[in-house]
């Protein structure tokens, strides 16, 4: 089973780029973020016409996740537990069926910016409920894929230049501390374990400014965490950099696993 992320940043002004990558991507899987888009507004038939269940989580004009399978989906939830109040479109649950059983959630973790302020205080809020959410992930024992854009430099070499991130609310202590006490719980990062001692990249995002992706100015902010039941099952990783060169691409890439499962 190859479960990939891509924050897509407007599936509608995407959608050829999204296309052309799902063709020759091999995935069985797709959690998209960033697609800009209520449900009903969602290019559903565009899709199911090539073959994929389309679940969404929808937001006018910004957030919103959504779910591509080529496999059978069970028990769907929509928006992260914890705070009823919260009204923005994030994070989006499933479970795959394939020759076993994945849990998936997906998920587009706020920016926080500018830090510190609301939006900041928001992100560390939003942190502490997913958390949460993963701690009762990791108490039913089957394996889950917790990925999205995480929108979190974890260290200093998830970035190109480290120095110019250290004003910004991802690599801002308190949201790296915030990730490594999700990931201590028991989760895996799915890149790490197909090259722990890399010392620079891979990058999942460039910036559109500044010549930010020939310079290979870069961060990592694409992340899949798996569970210890996930983490067993792996067979390899990657990110698909090819994507950015595209036409109209987004800022990000994609990032994938392949489970045996």
């Amino acid at each position: 089973m190859k479960i990939a992320s891509f924050n897509i940043n407007g599936v509608k002004a995407r959608i050829e780029a999204l296309t052309d990558w799902l063709a020759g991507s091999e995935a069985d899987v797709v959690v998209l973020q960033e697609i800009k888009s209520v449900d009903e507004g969602f290019p559903r038939e565009h899709f199911e016409d090539l073959g994929w269940t389309v679940e969404t989580h929808g937001q006018k004009g910004f957030n919103g996740v959504a779910i591509l399978s080529k496999l059978p989906l069970e028990d769907v939830t929509r928006g992260l537990p914890g705070d009823d109040t919260d009204e923005q479109a994030r994070y989006i649950e499933a479970t795959v069926i394939g020759a076993r059983a994945v849990r998936i959630a997906g998920l587009y973790l706020p920016n926080g910016n500018p830090a510190p302020g609301p939006k900041y205080d928001y992100k560390l809020a939003w942190m502490e409920r997913l958390k949460t959410r993963a701690e009762e992930l990791l108490a039913g024992e089957m394996p889950v894929v917790m990925l999205g854009d995480y929108n979190v430099i974890p260290q200093p070499r998830d970035a190109a230049k480290p120095e110019q991130w250290t004003g910004d609310a991802l690599f801002l202590p308190e949201s790296r501390a915030a990730l490594r006490r999700i990931a201590a719980e028991g989760w895996s990062d799915a890149l790490r374990l197909a090259d722990p001692f890399t010392d620079r990249g891979p990058f999942t995002f460039w910036d559109y400014q500044a010549g930010a992706w020939p310079k290979d100015n870069g961060i990592r902010i694409d992340h899949l965490l798996l569970s210890p039941e996930a983490a067993d099952l792996v067979e390899e990783s990657g990110v698909d950099r090819a994507a950015r060169d595209g036409d109209k691409p987004s800022d990000h890439v994609p990032v994938w696993v392949r489970l045996a499962a």
